[in-house]
């Protein structure tokens, strides 16, 4: 969900700001001749264009009310551009990051095409500071990549989420 632009405040003050906030997410999966395969979305816009580490599970703020794993299926829609499967999802549990965010995540089985992600947009102040106004994609793009390899991309936190979904999933 496309959050309303924030004033850029210092890495504490932003530590503060993120600390208590919750997060649900959802890790699409296959099956495939290579093995099993994770979706994992790369964040969009200028601050993390160049950064190795600027992936995540696709994943969002629970609105007040909002039943998280609902939130799970409306931030893959949103970041991704595509309804993620109705099958029974598995319960991949909780994760701190070092932000203070909390994120909750569950899987589910599914295929698509990486081609076919379109992500919603916000707007951001770019440079920061600077007045100027920017558009950018919440996600830029997607990759079907193995479990080992999304925990070497992803921020460090949701790394554990792949070691429950192997463990889940035998």
């Amino acid at each position: 969900m496309c959050r309303p632009p924030r004033r850029v405040a210092s890495p504490a003050m932003s530590k503060k700001k993120k600390a208590g906030r919750v997060s649900a997410g959802l890790i699409l999966y296959r099956r495939g001749p290579e093995g099993l395969e994770v979706l994992i979305a790369h964040m969009g816009g200028p601050l993390w264009a160049k950064k190795e580490r600027a992936w995540s599970i696709p994943k969002g703020e629970i609105d007040p009310g909002e039943v998280p794993l609902e939130t799970a299926r409306r931030e893959f829609v949103e970041e991704v551009g595509i309804e993620p499967p109705k099958t029974r999802p598995i319960e991949l549990g909780e994760v701190t990051q070092k932000s203070g965010k909390r994120v909750i995540a569950w899987a589910v089985e599914g295929d698509l095409d990486p081609a076919d992600q379109v992500s919603v947009t916000c707007e951001i102040e770019w440079p920061p500071r600077s007045g100027r106004k920017i558009e950018i994609p919440e996600v830029d793009r997607v990759a079907w990549v193995p479990p080992d390899e999304a925990k070497e991309l992803v921020i460090a936190a949701q790394a554990e989420l792949f070691d429950r979904l192997v463990d889940a999933i035998g």
